[in-house]
């Protein structure tokens, strides 16, 4: 009579696992791509709001020192993330036509442009309202500015697009607006750099704003619940070593969301 030897059920287990094909290279997950990573990132803060400061030291910025400042994620999509830039005014002085305006071309050299013209000093008008008490302030908020970042392409090609747009209080668009660049390489999955477009050039050309030619904005963004987490709005110009302006934002702590920004 023959005998059937039945082999213990652990050890052919053991063997099976010992004779199984591995995956092939391909079959692995990929890691983000720095473009990947650098969106998920920026996406992370869809809906929140954090509070900043300059943290330049640039003496054409003198007025920006001190001044309460909130980045709100105001709007995101799958391709497109606006972030409200809020600045706490000083109180208008009473009696004179420059209240509610800012009365410096530091504030306008922050977003690209270079000096006061009659379009820009209205992007510079402030309002004072009891919504302002949702972030906090008393003083007046300049709510003119907010920073548009469009994702394009796929895969390695992926490119973002910082552009800048500009309001008066009444929600019409200021004559120097939806300025900005587009990235020329991958980045990082922290930071993208935003040389100067062509369309801009022929705007700020069109303005007299020539010392904006050369700008180079960029923008640094650690994932939301990151230890540490910062976001931060660079402006830098090539033509000029000494320019750098930057403003950060905690984003470890979220504030209450401002009003919109003027004409969202």
């Amino acid at each position: 009579m023959t005998r059937s030897h039945t082999m213990p059920a652990p050890i052919a287990l053991a063997l099976l696992a010992g004779c199984t094909t591995p995956a092939p290279p391909g079959d692995t997950p990929a890691a983000a791509s720095p473009q990947q990573a650098f969106w998920q990132a920026l996406s992370s803060h869809c809906g929140k709001a954090y509070a900043g400061a300059l943290a330049s030291e640039d003496a054409r910025d003198a007025n920006w020192a001190g001044k309460a400042m909130v980045a709100h994620w105001a709007a995101c999509e799958e391709n497109r993330v606006a972030i409200a830039f809020h600045v706490e005014e000083a109180p208008p002085s009473s009696g004179s036509e420059a209240v509610g305006r800012t009365e410096t071309s530091s504030s306008s050299e922050a977003v690209g442009e270079t000096e006061t013209s009659s379009s820009s000093g209205a992007v510079g008008r402030t309002e004072t309202s009891s919504s302002s008490e949702a972030v906090g302030r008393e003083n007046p908020w300049n709510r003119s500015r907010t920073w548009i970042v469009t994702r394009h392409g796929a895969g390695a090609e992926t490119r973002f697009t910082l552009k800048h747009d500009h309001r008066h209080a009444d929600g019409e668009a200021d004559a120097v607006t939806f300025y900005g660049g587009t990235s020329a390489e991958a980045g990082s999955a922290r930071a993208q750099d935003f040389p100067v477009d062509a369309e801009s050039v022929a705007l700020f050309t069109r303005e007299g704003l020539d010392a904006s030619l050369t700008n180079v904005w960029h923008v640094a963004v650690d994932p939301a619940g990151s230890k540490d987490a910062r976001f931060a709005y660079q402006l830098t110009r090539r033509n000029d070593p000494t320019r750098r302006f930057r403003v950060e934002f905690d984003t470890t702590k979220a504030v209450a969301p401002p009003p919109p920004a003027w004409g969202w």
